[in-house]
């Protein structure tokens, strides 16, 4: 009888402990997705997704990020079920820095890059020796340089692939400017607001969390045509996981593109889906 009673309470134990094996279940029965994102916009974005996806039964937990590495180390060790912050570039680097087993299902919106002085007014006015302050993001070196190609204040070496390239790569730079790669992303405005006469490449989401207009501001930037894609990352092994392609669907929806336009203006655009 012992014998009996005691399988009987083991069978319960592990009946209730698969009930609440699955943590992604609420109470109400919905799906939670668990998404980093950097605050502006990518954190906007994804609050007017929100109620689209409770309709379906998908509850979106958003944990907002200031930087750049731990979106991707929280992804990796399971933390979240996804990040929207970053462009491939960004995301490739980090698998062949890291080692980590991620992927993207697919691209919501590009954030043109541009370039920012608050004492420079004019490209004409770029004096010889001025400093170029950039992020110690290697992904957004070649980004960076190509738009001071486009300029034409640098050449790049004749063959490379640009969206690699380098401070190295430089072939020519008759106005012999400074280069300067030793900044975190986040802290790009901030040396935009204190430093005099130089140059700053500042990520837009950045510039629009300190209040600068990038389509106004910059002094020049990205066009519409820029590979720069940000994603949602996802682990490998999620790549097809049901709620996370539901919110990738979301997102490229005419709602949430039409307010991305709407809101940002042109500063941010949206890829993907019906625009």
């Amino acid at each position: 009888m012992k014998k009996i009673l005691l399988l009987i309470s083991v069978v319960l134990i592990l009946g209730l402990a698969a009930c609440g094996g699955d943590k992604k279940d609420n109470a109400k029965g919905e799906k939670e997705i668990i998404v980093g994102a950097s605050s502006e916009p990518h954190a906007e974005i994804l609050e007017k997704a929100k109620p689209i996806l409770k309709k379906k039964g998908i509850k979106l937990t958003i944990k907002p990020y200031q930087d750049y590495v731990l979106p991707n180390d929280d992804l990796a060790n399971g933390d979240l079920d996804a990040n929207y912050f970053q462009h491939i570039p960004y995301l490739e680097q980090t698998k062949k820095d890291t080692g980590y087993d991620l992927d993207y299902i697919d691209g919501i919106h590009i954030e043109p890059m541009g370039v920012y002085s608050k004492d420079i007014k004019n490209v004409d006015d770029i004096k010889k020796g001025t400093e170029v302050i950039m992020s110690n993001s290697v992904a957004d070196h070649g980004r960076v340089l190509s738009l001071f190609e486009k300029q034409g204040l640098i050449k790049l070496k004749d063959g490379i692939d640009k969206t690699n390239a380098t401070i190295k790569d430089i072939a020519e730079n008759p106005k012999n400017l400074k280069f300067s790669a030793d900044n975190e992303a986040a802290f790009l405005p901030e040396l935009y607001n204190s430093e005099k006469n130089v140059l700053v490449a500042i990520n837009t989401n950045y510039a629009i969390g300190a209040g600068l207009n990038p389509l106004k501001d910059a002094l020049f930037i990205e066009g519409k045509d820029s590979p720069y894609v940000n994603v949602i990352a996802v682990r490998a092994e999620d790549k097809k996981n049901k709620e996370l392609n539901k919110l990738v669907d979301v997102l490229h929806s005419k709602e949430i593109q039409d307010f991305i336009l709407d809101k940002y203006k042109g500063a941010i655009v949206p890829v993907g889906g019906d625009k």
